[in-house]
């Protein structure tokens, strides 16, 4: 879940690696197989692979699952048939989401994401009206022990970084999409060990979300959303309870 806190965000997959380990393998699997179909096998000519290989070693995930889904996608896999959509929806409160999949079939998928927002109080909104919402952005995450403050904003900038924002919990790098690679790279050079690192999606509007009942319903909804086999991402902009 993104958008409604970018550090809640980081706890939220690493609370989902021990809770759905089999299953986050399972969509991790398919992603490396669809991208190196698509772009090749090599992570450093493949954006898109090494994007996912950075979720794989976030959440710890064995390298002979990632081997073997890298050769499924070099030997012609059925997963070439897979399209990458983006649903724009409306849920409790007037929440904006974005749900990014991978679907081998866009009516099966469309059908069950509808049904999971309508049993979750959630409708499909129409083109556009959600995206115009969110920014695409590369979003670099570091906890605050992992370096210091004003050597990492001189690594960032330096490398390309659009922004650079210090908080209690740590730090957040945000880049165009085409500079997150070097900006990214530059801090694995320098031993930087990032917590995420990803090409994300910030609101440019959020929606604050005051009582817990509410808080309640939409993480069921983006939790329902999440659980789906062809989801891979979902981004919202409410600002939930700290709590």
């Amino acid at each position: 879940m993104s958008g409604h806190s970018k550090w809640a965000k980081v706890k939220h997959f690493k609370g989902a690696i021990d809770a759905k380990r089999g299953k986050l393998f399972a969509k991790l699997s398919r992603e490396i197989t669809i991208a190196a179909k698509l772009h090749g096998g090599n992570e450093e000519m493949n954006p898109r692979l090494r994007m996912v290989l950075l979720k794989c070693r976030a959440a710890n995930m064995p390298n002979d699952n990632i081997e073997r889904a890298i050769k499924r996608g070099l030997g012609h896999d059925e997963t070439a048939n897979y399209e990458d959509l983006t649903y724009e929806a409306f849920g409790p409160k007037g929440v904006a989401i974005l749900i990014d999949v991978s679907t081998n079939n866009r009516n099966r998928t469309a059908s069950e994401i509808r049904s999971i927002l309508t049993k979750n109080g959630g409708t499909i909104a129409t083109q556009g009206a959600v995206a115009r919402l969110f920014k695409r952005k590369g979003q670099i995450m570091i906890a605050r022990d992992a370096a210091d403050e004003d050597k990492l904003m001189e690594l960032a900038l330096d490398a390309g970084a659009e922004d650079f924002k210090s908080d209690p919990q740590g730090y957040e790098i945000i880049t165009e999409p085409n500079n997150f690679e070097a900006v990214h790279k530059h801090l694995e050079k320098n031993n930087i060990k990032c917590l995420s690192a990803g090409i994300t999606e910030i609101p440019t509007i959020t929606v604050p979300i005051g009582d817990n009942e509410t808080a309640a319903s939409i993480n069921k909804l983006v939790e329902a959303l999440e659980d789906h086999d062809d989801v891979k991402e979902v981004y919202t902009n409410a600002e939930l309870p700290d709590e």
